[in-house]
């Protein structure tokens, strides 16, 4: 039987601070491509960010209304960042294209300062502008509404170190601010009497909603904090980098392992009769950005300025369209990765 044009996939958001705006690019590159149905949504940090936009966008008005809305989220951090980011490039810094900022004082100050203080302490009133850029762009109300789509937000609960799932039913500023709060910024925030904190800790991002709440057996992870690397670090900030990159893997790469195994005992035929029909084979995609990331800091995550965002973006677009190119027909037959590669050593 011949295939449907339209390919339906479920897409998983990664974060990664200001480094969010690759996915960005993904996003609008996928968008164009009117070949593909986004049936459900997953993202954690600055992917739940992206998340929750672009399902308020494909709420409003399909393809076109999301690639708009992820136009204006990314234009307002960028409005944003110029006032309230602690970290920016020098006019030197511009100059030169430098785009890390591992050496810029502002950067090395910052550091210092917040593992000295808590935001308990140097933030008391718990300013947080994603707050006013979050309003901005999404009416909360509306897309708790939205039948466009499925939207699952990870967040970590600071009390049981669980991870949280918001749903879209759930979903609010305060809901998105947990999935980002990263605390040694900002305090934890508090929904309903539980505290929570970033969902990259435990669920960056989650993919269990999939197999449980979506039809559609394609997951595509669009990543944003790199696998691999080539080079050992070696400098304080290169190993607390690394070190947050393994960190905010770890998660998904245990959901990976769980996954695999399923597939193993539906290939394998290690399933009674009764139980065959209880699993169903997940297929896996994956949308790296190692290559196009891998020249840039951890602290070049705090950066908003426009030629960095608008340089993250195109970078995206350019992996989305190489990876549709590639996998496409992949969609809807096979995974277009190698899963235990993924998550076993070589």
């Amino acid at each position: 039987m011949e295939k449907s044009p339209t390919r339906k996939i479920n897409l998983a958001l990664q974060g990664g601070g200001s480094h969010g705006a690759v996915t960005w690019g993904v996003l609008d590159r996928l968008l164009e491509d009117n070949r593909l149905e986004i049936e459900a949504i997953s993202g954690a940090s600055a992917g739940a960010v992206n998340a929750a936009t672009l399902a308020f966008g494909l709420h409003l008005g399909g393809p076109e209304a999301a690639r708009a809305k992820l136009d204006e989220l990314w234009s307002a951090i960028c409005e944003s960042g110029a006032i309230y980011s602690p970290v920016r490039r020098t006019p030197f810094e511009i100059w030169t294209k430098d785009l890390n900022l591992d050496d810029s004082f502002a950067y090395q100050a910052f550091d210092i300062f917040t593992h000295i203080f808590s935001p308990y302490q140097f933030n008391p009133f718990n300013i947080n502008p994603l707050r006013d850029i979050l309003k901005r762009c999404i009416d909360f109300d509306d897309l708790r509404n939205c039948t466009a789509t499925k939207l699952f937000l990870s967040a970590t609960n600071v009390r049981t170190g669980k991870v949280h799932l918001f749903e879209t039913k759930d979903m609010s500023v305060e809901s998105v601010l947990a999935s980002t709060c990263l605390p040694f910024l900002f305090k934890a925030v508090e929904i309903d009497g539980e505290h929570y904190w970033d969902g990259g800790y435990m669920g960056n991002p989650v993919l269990y909603p999939f197999i449980y709440n979506a039809e559609s057996s394609d997951v595509v992870i669009i990543h944003v904090n790199p696998l691999d690397r080539e080079d050992v670090p070696v400098t304080a900030s290169e190993i607390l980098n690394r070190i947050n990159e393994i960190s905010f893997n770890s998660s998904l790469l245990r959901e990976l392992r769980a996954i695999s195994f399923a597939q193993k005992l539906i290939d394998e035929g290690w399933l009674k009769d009764e139980y065959r029909d209880s699993l169903r084979a997940i297929r896996i995609h994956s949308i790296r950005s190692d290559k196009a990331l891998e020249s840039l800091s951890v602290a070049s995550k705090f950066s908003t300025d426009w030629e960095f965002l608008s340089n993250l973006r195109e970078r995206g677009r350019k992996i989305a369209d190489e990876w549709l190119a590639k996998n496409f027909d992949a969609i809807g037959d096979k995974s277009s990765v190698d899963v235990r590669a993924m998550f076993e050593s070589k």
